[in-house]
């Protein structure tokens, strides 16, 4: 099955924890601090990987964790940073942030990476809290967490040519003809159910990409039957081959629902360049319906198109190697540069804070506060003084105290519970 849509959930690794040690040596009887600080946490990174044409991996595993930094140790050692977790994903992936619907990245190019989730920093060692009137801090910091963050993946096709027409106009049949693809065909509408990629070579140095694009039917762009689904694929398609049923009742009303099916979706489709050809060409029917609408007919939109027969090979090269120049004559796609995230910084939003009652305590409502939480080490009393000058320093002890906040309030912040003291 064809899976062009999933949700996963990335974690990136947690920083790994400062540690708070002294210099030990026989002749040195007070050494200085020299607590190492932790690794930082592995990214989450995707990758685009041209031999995969499908999202259906991400059915059976949608969570992926990187690792996390090691801790730091003694003698200045900064722990080792965790490892980035490479996920693989097919090329025209594009990926959004789930919660907001923000493109984060738009992946086409070969190898083409993109972070989606960035690890924590290491937390700093008591070696980086000296200071000449501390000379022996017993103080650290936890690692901070890496960014956790839900991402919708949708793939687009990425074909050099594409095959439109009505349900049953042949084209798995000439896509099958033209490659070594095995799509499902059958004599009844909508046989394919999603889009089938194949590759047909021109010479012994080229190849091209050429994608079967399942049926349209009239209302596709408001989303009759599957239409949608199947229209968003022919963005990626630089070239459209436009066939024709040479056994329908009406050749030009396919024609015309089609073209107003491409125009309504938008997306630049109704303006790429088409190649027209008349299917089915070794039935008599389908040879007079050519001579009707086409050979004979100056006037006709389709009098341009190349009768084929899938079935016998009639033109079906001919057809390959003028849709390749209509292709060649296009101006060269311009590289992709590799699209990652920017470095977290703290915004207005996340410097301020906001206090609510919740229960008989309160609730701090601050990413930076949240942030200073995470990375206090609360085992150590330096470290828990710290964090009480930082909450006076930035108002918060003033606004509780207005509040009426008594010594075993609870208050919380994020998922922790800490009890107000005298």
């Amino acid at each position: 099955m064809f899976y062009d849509e999933a949700q996963i959930t990335v974690v990136a690794g947690r920083g790994g924890d400062g540690v708070v040690s002294f210099r030990r040596e026989s002749m040195v009887p007070r050494g200085g601090p020299d607590g190492g600080n932790g690794g930082r946490g592995g990214d989450v990174i995707l990758i685009v990987n041209r031999h995969l044409n499908t999202l259906s991996p991400f059915r059976y595993q949608r969570r992926f964790v990187a690792p996390d930094g090691k801790p730091g140790r003694g003698k200045n050692q900064t722990g080792r940073s965790g490892k980035p977790l490479y996920i693989s994903v097919p090329p025209g992936t594009v990926v959004r942030d789930a919660s907001t619907g923000a493109v984060i990245a738009d992946l086409v190019a070969r190898d083409q990476q993109a972070i989606v989730a960035r690890g924590g920093r290491g937390g700093r060692g008591n070696a980086m809290f000296a200071t000449p009137s501390n000379q022996a801090p017993q103080m650290a910091e936890n690692g901070a967490p890496g960014e956790t963050r839900d991402l919708i993946l949708t793939l687009k096709l990425i074909a050099d040519i594409g095959f439109v027409g009505m349900p049953n106009a042949g084209k798995s049949t000439l896509l099958a003809a033209l490659t070594a693809a095995k799509p499902k065909i059958a004599d009844y509408p909508f046989t394919t159910l999603q889009p089938n990629l194949g590759v047909a070579e021109i010479d012994t140095t080229r190849t091209v990409v050429l994608a079967d694009i399942p049926g349209l039917i009239e209302g596709a762009s408001q989303g009759a039957g599957l239409g949608i689904e199947f229209l968003k694929h022919i963005e990626r398609t630089r070239v459209l081959i436009h066939l024709i049923d040479g056994l329908s009742e009406d050749p030009l009303r396919d024609y015309d629902t089609i073209q107003k099916e491409l125009a309504a979706f938008g997306h630049g489709l109704i303006d790429k360049p088409q190649v027209l050809a008349m299917s089915k060409m070794d039935l008599p029917d389908a040879q007079a319906a050519y001579d009707l609408y086409c050979k004979n007919n100056p006037d006709s939109p389709l009098r341009d198109a190349l009768p084929i027969s899938a079935a016998t090979g009639r033109n079906v090269r001919a057809l390959l190697e003028q849709a390749v120049r209509t292709l060649d004559a296009l101006a060269p796609l311009p590289d992709e540069e590799p699209v990652a995230l920017e470095e977290l910084t703290p915004t207005e939003s996340e410097m301020g804070f906001q206090i609510t009652r919740e229960g008989g305590g309160f609730r701090i409502h601050s990413p930076m506060v949240l942030r200073r939480v995470e990375t206090t080490r609360w085992d150590l009393d330096e470290a828990t003084q710290r964090f009480q000058r930082f909450l006076e320093r930035s108002g918060i002890t003033a606004e509780l105290e207005a509040r009426g906040v008594k010594p075993g309030d609870t208050i919380y912040i994020g998922e922790y519970e800490l009890e107000w003291g005298e």
